[in-house]
């Protein structure tokens, strides 16, 4: 379990990965040394990397769905190397409940994203697959971002 000081520094990391250690010492009255040597020690560890969450629909990317997926044993392992290597599948999960990943794509329209599909179900054995479409991103990457709330994460 970290300690409180740690959850304090993720949390401001979890806000704005950008912050300089000058604003994250002001806001969590931690010396700027130790939040220094904090990041230092959680990096590769705790913190996997930074990274900027994109409003994707400003790029033309207007269409995001979440894609649930059993496929055959046999090409489950292909099937999740080609998943990885596609440039419009930005996150890819597996899961559980009779089902075999979860993935979540991004593509200019609809038109795309259908030839992406069917496509996919070409190549690979797909027993059952469901597409859910976003609409509208209500909450992304909030667990931990509050410092309010990080109690509630310590219990």
């Amino acid at each position: 379990m970290l300690a409180k000081k740690d959850l304090l520094i993720l949390s401001e990391l979890r806000q704005n990965a950008r912050e300089t250690l000058t604003k994250i010492s002001r806001k969590t009255n931690i010396p700027i040394s130790t939040i220094f040597d904090k990041l230092k020690i959680h990096e590769n560890g705790v913190i996997k990397r930074y990274t900027s969450l994109i409003d994707f629909s400003k790029l033309g990317f207007y269409t995001k769905a979440q894609i649930i997926i059993k496929v055959d044993r046999e090409d489950k392992e292909l099937l999740k190397d080609y998943l990885a290597k596609h440039q419009n599948i930005n996150s890819i999960y597996k899961i559980n409940n009779g089902f075999d990943f979860l993935v979540e794509a991004v593509f200019r329209n609809v038109r795309d994203l259908e030839e992406f599909l069917e496509s996919m179900g070409s190549k690979f054995r797909i027993k059952e697959k469901l597409t859910f479409y976003v609409v509208d991103d209500i909450k992304k990457e909030g667990f931990m971002a509050d410092p309010a709330l990080l109690g509630m994460v310590c219990t």
